[in-house]
């Protein structure tokens, strides 16, 4: 008889016992799935549909960056595309990570309606390019992509890209955008990059021309003009925008 009381208690202390470690593994669990991250968090992008072209979207709105929240609170940052054929990466993973800074966003481009991406993103064109006035913000964002130099190579993007330097606005831009900002003659005696590979450095030719000090990395800042080599360097160069603009 005792050697079965003392199998039953046994029993009950292995099952107490496995249960009470159960419930502190999945109260552990939950609370690591649960934490928050207090400096910042992603936005869904106004504006931005989500379809089945946009093959960046799991790429990009999946990712998380940590950003100082509210660093941009009040800041309205202008980004410049192309109509057709912008880089999608730089455009919208910067975005992001502004708007999780707590900027407010507008698009910019040759024409209004939806802006298509290279690779399919869509977005909503709130002014042409021939209607920005930096003065309404604070920063200017060029993006690339293979319709950069199609339809932002002119005088409106030159205009623009001179009047914020002009007014003390941060100018940036990204991959090939950095020509356009080089023929405006705005980095002259300026270091910057732009993008380049080993079958095409006509880019980094168009900025020495136009007497920039070009340098072979992902992300320079000289003064209020930062530039970037690409896709690459499309988080970075939204850090460093927020880092410079929240200075």
């Amino acid at each position: 008889m005792s050697k079965i009381l003392i199998l039953v208690i046994m029993f009950a202390i292995i099952t107490v016992g496995g249960f009470l470690i159960y419930q502190t593994i999945t109260s552990y669990q939950e609370l690591l799935e649960g934490e928050e991250i207090p400096l910042g968090s992603i936005n869904e992008i106004p504006g931005k549909e989500i379809t089945k072209k946009d093959n960046i979207s799991n790429n990009n709105q999946s990712q998380q960056f940590i950003t100082p929240m509210k660093a941009l609170e009040q800041k309205i940052i202008a980004m410049v595309i192309a109509f057709k054929d912008f880089r999608d990466e730089e455009y919208f993973k910067p975005r992001q990570i502004f708007e999780a800074a707590g900027a407010d966003v507008k698009t910019a481009s040759n024409e209004k309606g939806k802006a298509m991406g290279a690779d399919g993103g869509e977005v909503e064109v709130d002014l042409l390019v021939k209607d920005l006035n930096p003065a309404d913000f604070d920063a200017v964002v060029f993006i690339g992509g293979p319709g950069a130099l199609q339809y932002l190579d002119n005088e409106d993007s030159y205009r623009l890209a001179q009047e914020t330097i002009s007014q003390g606005k941060l100018l940036t831009a990204i991959c090939i955008a950095p020509a356009i900002l080089a023929k405006a003659g705005v980095l002259e005696g300026k270091k910057a990059t732009v993008w380049t590979s080993s079958m095409d450095k006509s880019a980094v030719k168009i900025l020495e021309d136009n007497g920039a000090i070009y340098q072979d990395e992902l992300v320079v800042a000289d003064g209020k003009i930062i530039t970037a080599v690409g896709p690459t360097a499309a988080e970075a160069f939204g850090m460093k925008v927020v880092e410079v603009l929240a200075e």
